[in-house]
């Protein structure tokens, strides 16, 4: 790492900030996972640089490769570990920077015929911390030539590593709060055109719910453009 990479980092950090205030839609995250190892292989000089994030969702929970800038197809397969499987997990787990001067010579480090076929040598780990210290993953950066990282490299990969979970983070509560948002919105037209029935048809509450239920699966729409098209025609009636 350059001294002109240490002062670029200042930034960076800035347009991720700016970058996570600004996502409006499910669309960005994607692009945020992007943008980030793209920002840190630019401002470190690394060769690859991949993103993991812990999948919560998965029984019992894994660490996903979710971004690389890395164009190699062996990079770029769907990967997942265990929490505490290879050098992801270890950084997850121990939630501390990982530095590895010879991935060849290092056990804990799965994926040596590709680290080989790549010409990988050094490595550093570190974790997304989000906010309480929660670790949401872990930022991996590979170099092609021995590489001695240095306590400065560790704090500045750490402070655009805890933005980058910060601007995650932010992202995905958007994109939940738009959907929460959106299905309430759609409760409530749903609501709206069952009263309809219920006046049109002189009918309950349960039954104008079926009758809608019905004309959803006869027609192969949700229940959101039935009743879409129900307040539609109350309108125009």
């Amino acid at each position: 790492m350059t001294e002109h990479h240490h002062q670029s980092y200042d930034h960076y950090i800035k347009a991720l900030m700016d970058i996570s205030q600004a996502v409006t839609s499910d669309l960005f995250l994607e692009d945020i996972f992007k943008l980030i190892v793209m920002v840190v292989a630019k401002v470190t000089g690394v060769d690859i640089c991949s993103l993991w994030l812990i999948d919560e969702n998965s029984t019992p929970p894994k660490i996903r490769l979710k971004a690389t800038q890395a164009i190699e197809p062996e990079y770029m397969i769907d990967r997942s570990l265990d929490l505490d499987e290879g050098v992801v997990g270890y950084v997850v787990s121990t939630q501390k920077p990982l530095i590895i001067a010879d991935v060849l010579q290092c056990d804990i480090f799965k994926e040596k015929a590709m680290a080989q076929k790549l010409g990988l040598v050094s490595m550093i780990g570190v974790p997304l911390q989000g906010k309480k210290e929660k670790i949401i993953g872990a930022l991996n950066c590979f170099t092609s030539t021995p590489h001695d990282f240095s306590s400065t490299d560790i704090n500045l990969l750490t402070a655009v590593a805890n933005q980058a979970a910060v601007a995650i983070l932010n992202t995905e509560l958007i994109i939940n709060t738009k959907i929460i948002e959106e299905e309430l919105r759609a409760r409530k037209k749903i609501e709206r055109a069952k009263e309809i029935v219920m006046e049109r048809q002189s009918l309950n509450g349960d039954d104008a719910y079926k009758w809608m239920r019905k004309r959803s699966m006869d027609l192969r729409k949700t229940m959101l453009e039935v009743a879409e098209a129900i307040l539609l025609a109350d309108e125009l009636y």
